[in-house]
């Protein structure tokens, strides 16, 4: 079958990261190196790079089958695309998948979709179009979404071939994230072993967590042809064991790549030999969920960690000159001393890099009943929960001061002149004003937020 899958453009509502950052659709590299394989032809459309509509290569490409994937952000985005295939041509199927379809498949029902794919999604894509050729009902599989359906268990091994990331030789250069440019991402386990009240990830798998065998790590890592690369684990800093084996074998094999990835600060402070180590084999930059200065806080988000552990995992990384990326969740009960009490903390720490986020209580996390009487973007609204979108009424301040005061955050932070002259000196002056121009971008979207209170 003639197989054609469209990463999707985010609604222009959405307060977008790919502002400062593009990242390669890597769960549609997979699904078309593991259809391919049995003799099905595919292509890859980003149409976050393309200028052209979803008609225009549904005319270049002529295909049987349309694939979609993307975040909750791109549900409405991810239904209209759907809605201009069967425009087109009725006769071609198509299918959904993505993290925010296996856990709130419901979301994607809609007379233009197929096919949702609730799990396992190579697997599940795979077996779709064995159905539609040999005229049986795709329907029946256990992982495509159906009503009176039970939810289908996720798989537990990973046995495919690693993604065809040839497919996507006309974007790679356009591929980065933040300072890392013409960056490559890798998946090495799935899943997370820690159970914050905010997050989405345990949802996704099931409360389950499996990691990948090292050699196939290393053997996919190999290939690659990029040295900057995003490994894009909900946590790669896990087994202590795994990480110091996982450097040995990149020394043995004279690999030699720049890593991003993400990790806990209770790993790092704990275990600061394995961060030197990791280091001397490519260690560029973690993004620490370091969510608040407050440790009260942190037990309410159940995150294991207090402030004193935070700071000493900065200091880690600091000392070994590793960038830290700081995620920080901004409280809905906060007034102006509570962000200027994050800001005096956060430049105490020296950070120059960081992520703020209201705190967004995702449907089928720990914390949705709890705020969803107070919600002030409807459900429906998908292009606004976006983790930057105020989407629960403040307590104590106006929706407009909360974006001011997000804003002057972010200003006082990463956009003064410390703050520029430290990247310049870094990262260069190019990557610098690129980096500075995307985040220009986003600051309009906030204001408009305030304009619009």
């Amino acid at each position: 079958m003639n197989v054609l899958l469209f990463r999707p453009r985010p609604h222009k509502e959405t307060i977008g990261l790919q502002n400062v950052m593009i990242c390669e659709p890597l769960e549609l590299e997979y699904i078309s190196a593991n259809i391919e394989e049995l003799g099905h032809s595919c292509n890859i459309v980003d149409m976050i790079l393309e200028k052209q509509g979803v008609t225009y290569f549904l005319e270049q490409y002529h295909p049987d089958v349309v694939g979609i994937t993307g975040y909750i952000s791109h549900v409405n985005i991810m239904k209209e695309y759907a809605r201009e295939v069967k425009e087109y041509d009725p006769a071609i199927k198509t299918i959904i998948g993505g993290v925010h379809a296996e856990v709130n498949p419901g979301d994607f029902e809609s007379e233009y979709v197929d096919y949702i794919i609730r799990a396992n999604g190579i697997r599940t894509f795979i077996d779709i179009l064995n159905s539609l050729e040999n005229k049986t009902s795709p329907e029946e599989i256990a992982c495509v979404y159906g009503k009176n359906k039970p939810a289908a268990k996720k798989d537990l091994v990973f046995h495919y071939k690693f993604p065809d990331r040839e497919k996507v030789n006309q974007y790679r250069s356009k591929y980065y994230y933040m300072f890392h440019r013409n960056c490559s991402l890798i998946k090495t386990s799935f899943g997370c072993p820690y159970n914050c009240k905010f997050c989405f990830c345990r949802q996704v798998m099931d409360d389950q967590y499996f990691a990948r065998d090292l050699e196939d790590i290393i053997e996919e890592l190999n290939q690659i042809k990029e040295t900057e690369i995003y490994i894009v684990d909900d946590d790669f800093l896990v087994n202590r064991s795994r990480l110091m084996d996982f450097c040995d074998r990149l020394e043995q094999r004279g690999i030699q790549k720049k890593y991003l990835i993400y990790g806990r600060a209770d790993f790092i402070a704990g275990n600061e030999d394995v961060i030197r180590r990791f280091k001397e084999v490519g260690l560029r930059a973690v993004i620490v969920g370091l969510e608040s200065c407050d440790s009260r806080q942190l037990d309410d988000y159940n995150k294991r960690t207090n402030v004193e552990i935070n700071e000493k995992a900065v200091a880690i990384l600091k000392k070994y000159d590793v960038e830290c990326y700081g995620t920080f969740i901004l409280g809905l009960d906060w007034t102006w001393a509570d962000f200027h009490a994050l800001y005096r903390w956060i430049k105490k720490l020296g950070l120059v890099f960081v992520n703020l986020q209201p705190l967004t209580p995702l449907r089928g996390t720990d914390i949705y009943e709890k705020y969803k009487p107070e919600f002030i973007v409807r459900e429906d609204e998908y292009e606004k929960w976006d983790l930057a979108h105020l989407v629960v009424r403040p307590e104590k301040i106006s929706v407009r001061k909360y974006y001011w005061y997000t804003m002057l955050l972010y200003y006082m932070i990463t956009a003064n002149p410390v703050s520029g002259w430290y990247m310049v000196k870094k990262y260069g002056l190019h990557d610098t004003f690129k980096l500075s121009w995307g985040a220009v971008k986003v600051n309009q979207q906030y204001l408009k937020k305030l304009i619009e209170g």
